[in-house]
């Protein structure tokens, strides 16, 4: 008999460097699509400082994780989250932080799936920590973070689940109602993004 082994998804804190960064993963977008050489993408991020960051190591920090989240998706979605409309890029990014970050991807998934289910009308303050505990039984592997980097994470993910429309705003943790744009559902079904699509469909 056939046995087919789901792969194993560790958990990292590269969520601390940000959340979607809609805006600035248009201009990395069009860094990708355009192909520039590297003399190009450094004038670009860190001599006109596109991004906007105070120094030169948030712009890099903030240019290398969005670059590295794109990168796992090809020139299709990078054609989202550069010319989309605001939606259309907002869950264009979310899809690409999804597939690059499980500790994100798992939070929808398994604790506002069931929040959803459960006709839950906000996130309760205990459900991060409780996630949390519950990933390192999924993941050996995962670090020891301490308090500052837990908060960090959590401020990161819910910060996403808003700007895409799952949460009333970081200070209620209310929920709502998401519709996830045709566009990007498109792109993932062609792509076979099984994880993405399941982790990103979780609101009725």
């Amino acid at each position: 008999m056939l046995v087919i082994t789901q792969p194993v998804r560790h958990y990292g804190a590269e969520l601390t460097a940000g959340a979607l960064k809609v805006p600035e993963s248009r201009i990395i977008a069009d860094l990708l699509l355009r192909g520039v050489a590297p003399e190009e993408w450094h004038e670009t991020l860190y001599k006109q400082n596109a991004l906007q960051t105070r120094n030169l190591e948030t712009a890099r920090r903030i240019g290398r994780l969005i670059r590295q989240r794109l990168e796992l998706m090809n020139a299709d979605l990078w054609r989202l989250v550069r010319d989309g409309s605001k939606t259309v890029a907002t869950h264009a990014c979310l899809a690409a932080a999804i597939k690059h970050s499980a500790l994100l991807g798992d939070f929808l998934d398994l604790v506002v799936r069931e929040q959803y289910r459960l006709f839950a009308s906000k996130l309760s303050p205990t459900l991060w920590e409780e996630y949390l505990n519950d990933c390192r039984g999924r993941d050996s592997m995962m670090p020891l973070w301490n308090d500052s980097t837990r908060r960090r994470l959590r401020s990161s993910v819910y910060q996403a689940l808003a700007q895409a429309g799952f949460l009333d705003s970081t200070r209620t943790l209310r929920l709502q109602p998401v519709h996830i744009a045709s566009e990007v559902l498109g792109y993932l079904r062609n792509q076979r993004e099984e994880y993405v699509l399941r982790c990103i469909q979780v609101s009725p």
